[in-house]
């Protein structure tokens, strides 16, 4: 970790003081009846009955969050606006002390999970100093569950709106499971700010939080046999992790087959393979087509859903498509309304339960990637279990012209495109490969995993230099995959019936479904040699510079000499060698000659690592 400024006692200070400041006469504990007609009093009534609110700020401000403490939860790298906001944290925290006694403010206390052992108490504190900031809790709440007395450690969340927007900023003290959001009144912080404690949290007690979404999938293979499927969808932002844990997959519900959500964001991976859920409710983008999405679409339009910053017209009309305001439209969609038209009658697509049960309890579990490439990157492709491992090291996806034109086409890179993750990235990492590599070797045969790419192919984009300024050009846009052939390239690996070949990123890459062959798809197609070897050079030495900086945090030897084998796809004879830290020496490399060790890591003693010393 980088050296950071941080004053460990003024956090402390603070968090002594602060249980008598959230005990005053002004702070009023209160649930969701309450808070329900106070925001919907400031809130627009659509034309089916639910109703919108539109924030000022309409996403989270990521780059003004930072993380205070030990070494063990500080950021790997700050920006200097980070630094800044780490500097001042301690008159911060002070002013957030004199807040909370002066304003008005409510709390709502709700809950996460519902399971056994793990279920956290999340404890929301709101300034209601403006009327508009019921919604806030109204929203957020509407997610969790009511309390219990479920176990589960307790959190602490506190919001101020009011902050002025130029001391707009996050402030997470995850080893007192505080977040605090200051200056923005965008409900997701509440959201993510509990959600990241949970993750750390199940971490520290030996569950892995995911940023992921699991459905329980039922389908019939190729002997006949109905098989049920656990799975797994991890997937940045933008790349379709919501929508394809709630997507029908066109399978055969006469025949038994059926697709069952039980989470869109957020679980804890145990080592038995089960996953423990978050939410009870989902927060998700609004940018849905009826005809791609029908479920997603069905529990938008309900009455229950709960907008915001979703373009609704003066006669209460919602267009979900309409982005002139924000790209970033957003709504709680109650979970047992995600429901399909089939056969004439109404079914439900929800899961009873928000967990997957243990491996031993499926035909198999499935881990699926998510990436958004526009270029050479397969619709589909197969992993190892350490492959796996490896996509999630490297957590994929690339800039879109349309969002970030001067990105348009870099690749960016996000460990278990999980960016709420506090401490040690590497420890993620190594985390996931015990787990997978122990699932592979007690379940043998059961343990699938898959990258899908829900981009596209044949995009060019044309980097020059105008006037002293770097610029990009789109030459030829993408050809996006059909988000039908996508469903069907899914309900194949459920079903086995999809036929996979050696692909030229080292795995087997996606050649023909059951109902056609993708010959179309073919990077050769839209590109000539060259051009292809350019774009495999480009992703491997991106690779392996992002490795550096994973490995610097401590990744285990086995996912290292996994990393340097697969860079061997490039082979324009460019540096693929990554620095290895921990025991080795600074400036030694693993050379391409590096003996492999097995995929089972049962002979090789466990490190004394962040795991073991919690």
């Amino acid at each position: 970790m980088s050296s950071q400024n941080h004053d460990i006692e003024a956090y402390r200070k603070f968090t002594e003081e602060l249980p008598r400041a959230l005990s005053g006469p002004n702070v009023q504990s209160v649930d969701l009846k309450w808070l329900e007609p106070r925001a919907r009093s400031v809130g627009i009534r659509t034309q089916y009955g639910s109703y919108g609110w539109r924030s000022a700020v309409s996403s989270r401000i990521a780059p003004k969050t930072v993380y205070l403490g030990g070494s063990a939860v500080q950021l790997p790298t700050l920006s200097s606006a980070q630094a800044t906001l780490i500097a001042k944290a301690p008159e911060e925290l002070n002013k957030v002390l004199h807040l909370l006694r002066t304003f008005p403010f409510y709390h709502i206390k709700r809950q996460m999970g519902h399971n056994d052992t793990y279920n956290p108490i999340c404890n929301l504190y709101i300034s209601a100093a403006d009327l508009m900031n019921h919604r806030l809790g109204y929203m957020w709440g509407s997610t969790m569950f009511n309390p219990s007395k479920r176990p589960g450690p307790e959190f602490t969340m506190i919001h101020i709106p009011e902050e002025h927007p130029l001391r707009q900023q996050v402030l997470v003290l995850p080893e007192y499971n505080i977040n605090i959001a200051l200056g923005t009144d965008y409900m997701g912080e509440d959201k993510k700010g509990f959600l990241r404690q949970a993750m750390w949290q199940a971490d520290r007690e030996g569950m892995l939080g995911l940023h992921a979404g699991t459905k329980i999938v039922s389908a019939r293979g190729t002997d006949g046999k109905l098989k049920t499927y656990g799975v797994f969808l991890f997937g940045l932002s933008a790349t379709g992790k919501s929508p394809w844990s709630c997507h029908q997959l066109g399978l055969d519900h006469k025949q038994g087959e059926k697709t069952m959500v039980t989470q869109d964001d957020i679980c804890c991976l145990c080592q038995d393979g089960s996953a423990l859920g978050s939410e009870n409710n989902f927060f998700v983008k609004t940018d849905v087509e009826k005809q791609y999405q029908e479920a997603m679409y069905n529990a938008l339009v309900d009455k229950s859903a709960l907008l915001e910053n979703v373009m609704i017209k003066a006669n209460g009309e919602i267009d979900f498509m309409d982005e002139s305001l924000t790209a970033n439209g957003r709504a709680v969609l109650q979970r047992k309304k995600l429901q399909v038209k089939l056969g004439g009658r109404t079914v439900d697509i929800f899961s009873k339960s928000i967990d997957l049960p243990p491996i031993e309890e499926l035909d198999g579990l499935i881990f699926a990637f998510i990436t958004r490439r526009n270029t050479i990157m397969s619709f589909a492709q197969e992993l190892t279990p350490e492959q796996a491992v490896l996509a999630y090291l490297w957590g994929e996806s690339s800039h879109s012209y349309a969002s970030q034109p001067l990105k348009a086409g870099e690749s960016v890179r996000i460990v278990g495109t999980d960016p709420f993750i506090i401490g040690s990235r590497a420890a993620k990492v190594n985390r996931l490969y015990e787990i997978l590599m122990t699932l592979e070797a007690n379940h043998p045969g059961k343990l699938k995993c898959m990258q899908y790419n829900t981009g596209g192919m044949g995009e060019i984009i044309e980097t020059f230099e105008e006037n002293g300024q770097k610029k990009k050009k789109m030459v030829r846009k993408v050809k996006r995959v059909p988000i039908n052939l996508m469903a069907e390239i899914q309900r194949g690996d459920l079903r086995g019936t999809n036929t996979y070949e050696k692909g030229r990123f080292g795995t087997r890459a996606i050649v023909r479904t059951q109902e056609q062959g993708l010959d179309d798809w073919d990077a050769r197609r839209f590109y000539n040699s060259e051009q292809i070897e350019t774009y495999v050079s480009d992703l491997v030495q991106g690779r392996v510079k992002y490795t550096e900086e994973i490995a610097a945090e401590g990744l285990r030897d086995e996912v290292l000499y996994a990393a340097e084998r697969s860079y061997r796809i490039d082979t324009s004879g460019k540096r693929t060698k990554v620095a290895v830290p921990g025991p080795h020496d600074n400036d030694q490399v693993v050379e391409e000659s590096q003996p492999e060790f097995p995929l089972e890591s049962k002979s090789r003693p466990r490190r004394d690592s962040f795991w073991r010393s919690r």
